[in-house]
């Protein structure tokens, strides 16, 4: 196994789990503040907002611009979902097997 193909399995894979988390955060604490359960003026729920939001944003945006709201339904976090999922298990499995064989 290369120092690259080290490099993407130890770092790049956790950091596309952590997106995958920080994806989720963010859609859910979308819905609560959408249906009122938490308040968004609240400082802990609205620094987590405003962080969740800088992280994923850059990578919604050009998926949105694209992809319309259907129903009022935003699925661009779920297509951003597929796509991380699908570079990380891609990678992982691709970078095993070329090491392994």
């Amino acid at each position: 196994m290369t120092f690259g193909q080290a490099l993407i399995i130890y770092f790049i894979h956790p950091v596309l789990t952590l997106l995958v988390i920080v994806i989720f955060v963010n859609v859910i604490l979308s819905w609560l503040v959408a249906f009122n359960v938490v308040n968004p003026r609240n400082q802990l729920v609205n620094m987590i907002g405003r962080t969740t939001q800088a992280i994923t944003d850059p990578l919604l945006n050009p998926i949105r611009r694209v992809l319309p709201t259907l129903g009022g339904i935003d699925f661009a976090p779920l297509v951003l979902l597929l796509v991380v999922f699908f570079v990380r298990d891609w990678l992982v499995a691709d970078l095993l097997w070329n090491a392994l064989g």
